[in-house]
C-alpha cells in the first residue's frame, strides 16, 4: 500500500481541507469527543518503540533490513492494538451500520515520514478494495489492526521454461496469498523481490491497516506505483503448480483514488535533534 506516488492517493487540496467531512470520521466532533476521553488512557510507549525501531533499521533506498531488524519490528507491530495510534472500536467507522452509500473509498492518514521509511493507516469501508499493486524496492510491513479482510498477493517469477505469450504486457507470477486475515493477528512482511510484494487488499467490514514502508514511495526516485490484473494461465500451458498466473500491467484504476485524512493519535514532535511522541 502507498501514500505517495501512482494513483493509489489523491491529495487535491479540496480533499485536504475538507478533512472532517471524510467518511471514515476520524476527526468528525462526535468521535473527537470519544478520542479525547480516550487520551486519558493512551499508551504512546508502542508507537515510540515502533517509531525509534524504523529509525534504527531502515538505511535507505537499496537496502533490505536482516532477519534480526525484521524480526525486532515484527515483535513491535504485533503487539499493537487501535489504541497505540488514536483509534477506538467504538468509532462509527467500524461499525456495521456505518455502510458507506455508493462506491467505498479508501482514506489514509500518515503518521510520520522521511526519506528511509514512513508509517500509516489505511481505512477500508466494507467491500472497498485497494487494487493489485507493487512495491519497487521496498520492504513493507502491514499490520491489520481491526476488521476482516481478503488478501492476496504474487511474487515475480523471473526464472521459468514457459514461454511467453505473444503480448509483451504480460508476466508470469506465482500467487503468495489467498486467503482472509482477522484482527489481531501477525505481521505480514513483503520484500523487494518475495514475500508477496505485489497484492490487493479486500475489505469483509470495516479495516484499519497500519503500514511501515521502507523506503516510502517516491516517483522522483523511480519508486512509483504500478497496477496489474491477474489471469489464470491459457489452456495447454503447463506448470508446476496451480499457483502461476500471467498479471497483466494495466493503468491507474478508478477506485486506487483515496481521500487524505488528519492523524489524530499519538503525535509525533519533531525537534533538531530528534523527535519525541506524545
Amino acid at each position: 500500500m502507498m501514500v505517495n506516488g501512482g494513483g493509489l492517493l489523491d491529495q487535491r487540496k479540496d480533499i485536504v481541507e475538507m478533512k472532517h467531512a471524510n467518511k471514515v470520521r476520524y476527526v468528525r466532533k462526535p468521535i473527537k469527543k470519544k478520542y479525547r476521553s480516550y487520551k486519558k488512557t493512551k499508551d504512546p510507549k508502542v508507537l515510540r518503540q515502533l517509531f525509534d525501531s524504523c529509525r534504527q533499521v531502515f538505511k535507505g533506498p537499496g537496502t533490505v533490513p536482516p532477519h534480526s531488524d525484521v524480526d525486532k519490528l515484527c515483535s513491535i507491530l504485533d503487539k499493537m492494538r487501535p489504541k497505540h495510534v488514536g483509534l477506538s472500536k467504538s468509532m462509527h467507522f467500524f461499525k456495521s451500520e456505518s455502510a458507506v452509500k455508493g462506491a467505498p473509498r479508501v482514506a489514509y492518514t500518515t503518521i510520520y515520514q522521511c526519506d528511509e521509511f514512513s508509517i500509516c493507516i489505511f481505512f477500508l469501508p466494507a467491500n472497498a478494495v485497494i487494487p493489485l499493486h507493487n512495491h519497487p524496492g521496498m520492504t513493507v510491513f502491514s499490520k491489520l489492526l481491526v476488521g476482516k479482510m481478503y488478501i492476496k498477493s504474487y511474487d515475480w517469477v523471473d526464472h521459468h521454461p514457459m514461454p511467453m505469450p505473444p503480448c509483451s504486457q504480460l508476466r508470469l507470477a506465482r500467487l503468495k496469498a489467498d486467503g482472509v486475515v482477522k484482527a489481531p493477528c501477525e505481521t505480514e512482511v513483503l520484500y523487494p523481490t518475495r514475500g508477496g510484494n505485489i497484492h490487493e487488499f479486500r475489505a469483509i467490514t470495516p479495516c484499519a491497516v497500519l503500514d511501515v514502508l521502507g523506503p516510502p514511495y517516491s516517483k522522483e526516485d523511480d519508486r512509483d506505483c504500478s497496477y496489474y490484473k491477474d489471469l489464470p494461465l491459457s489452456h495447454g500451458e503447463e506448470s508446476e503448480s496451480d499457483n502461476l498466473r500471467w498479471l497483466e500491467e494495466i493503468g491507474v484504476p478508478e477506485n486506487s483514488k483515496m481521500d487524505r485524512i488528519e492523524y489524530m493519535g499519538p503525535q509525533l514532535i519533531e525537534f533538531k535533534d530528534g523527535v519525541y511522541i506524545c
